[in-house]
C-alpha cells in the first residue's frame, strides 16, 4: 500500500496531531509542504480541497479533509481508539478538551503583538485550572492511560498539549503529579521517544517563516 500523503505547512498548525498519531501507529508517510500560494490554489482547481482548507491527507484512495475526520480514520485503522463505543465516547470528549487548549497555542504566532502577552496569560490559566485538572482526574489509576488500558489517540493529545505548553511555561506540570506520571510514560513508549528525538518528522515550534508562509499561501 502507498504512504499516506500529507499536505500541509512545514510546521506544526493542524497536522502535527496527525503526524504524532501516524508515528504511534507505526506508519511511514511522506509530506507535501505549500510553500506557495500557486501551489494551494492549484489544490482547489484539481478538486482536493473539499471546503478549501487544509490539513489533506490522501490515503486509501481518498482526499480527507477536516482535522477530526483525518484524525478519526487513522485512530480506527490503526486500533487507537479505544475497544467500544463507550470508550470511544470518553477519547472524543477529552479529545475536544485537548483541542479547545491546544487552539490557544496554535493561535498565539499569528496574533498581533499586542495581544499576545494576553494571551499568554489566558493560556496558562486555562491550562492550570481547567484543562488540567481535569486531565488529572480523567487518567485511569491503574493502567496510566487516559482511557482503558492501552494506548489512544487521546494519551498523544494530551502529550502534545504538554509539551507545547511546557515550551512556554516549563514548570506548568508541577502541580500535577498524576499528569508527570502519563508523560513519562507515554513519551517512553518506544514509537513514541523516537518521534521525540531530533530528525523525525516532528515539527519545532512556529517561527516567523512558518506565519509568514501561511499568511502568504492562505492571503489572510
Amino acid at each position: 500500500m502507498s504512504k499516506p500523503k500529507l499536505y500541509y505547512f512545514n510546521g506544526r498548525g493542524r497536522m502535527e496531531s496527525v503526524r504524532w498519531l501516524l508515528a504511534a501507529a507505526g506508519v511511514e508517510f511522506d509530506e507535501v509542504f505549500l510553500e506557495t500560494r500557486e501551489q494551494y490554489q492549484q489544490l482547489l482547481k484539481d478538486g482536493a480541497l473539499l471546503f478549501e482548507q487544509v490539513p489533506m491527507v490522501e490515503v486509501d484512495g481518498m482526499k480527507l479533509v477536516q482535522t477530526n475526520a483525518i484524525l478519526n480514520y487513522f485512530a480506527a485503522k490503526h486500533n487507537l481508539y479505544g475497544k467500544d463505543i463507550k470508550e470511544r465516547a470518553l477519547i472524543d470528549m477529552y479529545s475536544e478538551g485537548a483541542k479547545d487548549l491546544m487552539t490557544f497555542v496554535l493561535r498565539h504566532p499569528f496574533l498581533p503583538a499586542a495581544e499576545k502577552d494576553g494571551n499568554l496569560t489566558q493560556m496558562e490559566n486555562k491550562a492550570k485550572n481547567r484543562y488540567f485538572p481535569a486531565f488529572e482526574k480523567s487518567i485511569n489509576q491503574q493502567t496510566g492511560y487516559m482511557v482503558g488500558d492501552q494506548l489512544t489517540i487521546i494519551d498523544l493529545q494530551v502529550l502534545e498539549v504538554i509539551l507545547m505548553l511546557e515550551e512556554k511555561f516549563p514548570l506548568i506540570l508541577a502541580d500535577f503529579s498524576m499528569l508527570q506520571k502519563f508523560k513519562a510514560k507515554i513519551s517512553s513508549i518506544p514509537r513514541i521517544q523516537k518521534f521525540l528525538q531530533p530528525g523525525s518528522p516532528r515539527k519545532p515550534p512556529p517561527d516567523d517563516h512558518y506565519v509568514q508562509t501561511a499568511r502568504e499561501v492562505l492571503n489572510f
